[in-house]
């Protein structure tokens, strides 16, 4: 008796979504609610565990096909009656690997631990590519996954190397001759990256965006920070961060400035009296952007914590699509990338976004004699036809204000 996989309910609005990658192959035993496969949304992956204990049977939907909710995407098999599932094709399995050498290197990777090591493409391709045993290389994916971070990791650290594969795959490229490559990879866009295409053209076809900058002198943000963040970090057990002083900055600018925290539907601007405050957070598969919820009431400790658990679930992969709903204004922190400067796009319905960049030492003049101060480029990007240029330079003013004197923060002015 086979019981058949099926796309979940992936959330609100959300009614279809990219098969990512095959966690279980063919013939393999699976538990009843274990992962067997990741799907992509607009937003997020989504694990589909297996509706019950058997082995994995024919697989109906391949990696990269889109599926709708309910669709079919594949059959577990209970008992003996699984078994034949992997047997009934053994010609077409030879034939492929005789079409292509290069899976000789990775199969012990397949059969370490039961298949645990389960590769994506992506990372397979590199794996080979360097000639690396996957099982010496630490997984920081979901359940320890192999991202191609890790991979990349392992390549520059020089570690992981597979003994056998160099003797294997070295007759496999009788190059003729020497010269610069011009090979070329064609990858299919994930649904996450299409997604963020379409809504950053989306944002540059309707809205009128312009950008206004300023900067900051970090100097007292700064030295709060190093005197503090020992306490803070017993107290509350988390890190002491920039971003929470910005997004505390950040509230009590909309609240004075409400219409940056507005946004047009039709023909009516919606106001907010409430802060979801978007931040940007890096994940494997790019850029995710969480929502701190009611931001405005929240301690500067309880915004380092939401971040810090944002932080961690982008890299394990497990967001949710409630973690990324809504938002009436985004933070985006390039600077912790090393920008010194950019012009960031609003993320619709929005209506702004600020970006943040680097710190670095600058010359400066105050009380008429140059000196050298930790300075910070701001831009805030916003829709002109809702925001005016004046309402702009207040609020990143008044942000300005708050950061280069934080005692502003505690005492709410």
């Amino acid at each position: 008796m086979a019981t058949e996989v099926k796309v979940p309910t992936l959330g609100e609005s959300v009614t279809e979504a990219t098969v990512g990658q095959w966690l279980k192959k063919p013939g393999e035993a699976v538990k009843a609610d274990e992962p067997i496969v990741s799907l992509e949304t607009d937003k997020v992956a989504v694990d589909v565990p297996a509706p019950a204990a058997g082995v994995l049977g024919d697989i109906v939907a391949k990696e990269g096909d889109t599926v709708n909710v309910g669709a079919l995407l594949a059959y577990v098999n209970e008992g003996g009656a699984a078994a034949a599932a992997p047997a009934a094709a053994p010609a077409p399995a030879a034939k492929a690997e005789a079409a292509a050498p290069a899976p000789a290197a990775s199969a012990p990777a397949d059969e370490d631990e039961g298949g645990s090591l389960t590769l994506s493409p992506a990372v397979r391709r590199l794996v080979l590519e360097h000639g690396l045993d996957p099982s010496k290389i630490k997984g920081t994916g979901k359940d320890g996954r192999l991202t191609k971070d890790d991979v990349l990791a392992a390549v520059a650290a020089g570690t992981a190397k597979a003994a056998a594969s160099a003797p294997v795959t070295a007759p496999a490229a009788p190059a003729p001759a020497a010269g610069p490559s011009r090979a070329q990879e064609r990858v299919k866009m994930t649904r996450l990256r299409q997604t963020v295409a379409k809504r950053l053209k989306e944002a540059q076809n309707n809205a009128a965006l312009l950008t206004t900058y300023n900067d900051v002198d970090m100097t007292n943000v700064i030295e709060a920070r190093a005197k503090y963040k020992d306490l803070f970090e017993k107290k509350h057990g988390v890190r002491l961060g920039f971003m929470g002083f910005f997004t505390k900055a950040v509230c009590m600018a909309l609240r004075d400035i409400p219409g940056v925290n507005a946004q047009i539907e039709g023909d009516e601007i919606v106001y907010n009296d409430f802060a979801d405050i978007s931040v940007a957070v890096s994940a494997p598969n790019g850029l995710v952007v969480p929502v701190i919820r009611n931001a405005e009431s929240l301690s500067v400790a309880d915004i380092e914590k939401t971040i810090g658990s944002f932080g961690k679930k982008a890299k394990e992969g497990t967001l949710t699509m409630e973690d990324m709903k809504g938002g009436t204004f985004t933070i985006s922190n390039g600077g912790v990338f090393g920008s010194l400067l950019s012009s960031p796009i609003i993320n619709p319905p929005q209506s702004a976004v600020l970006g943040l960049h680097r710190i670095e030492d600058r010359p400066v003049v105050r009380d008429g004699q140059i000196v050298i101060r930790p300075m910070m480029y701001l831009a805030l990007s916003y829709d002109h036809r809702l925001i005016d240029g004046r309402e702009a330079v207040t609020f990143l003013v008044a942000v300005k204000n708050a950061i280069e004197d934080p005692t502003r923060l505690l005492i709410d002015l």
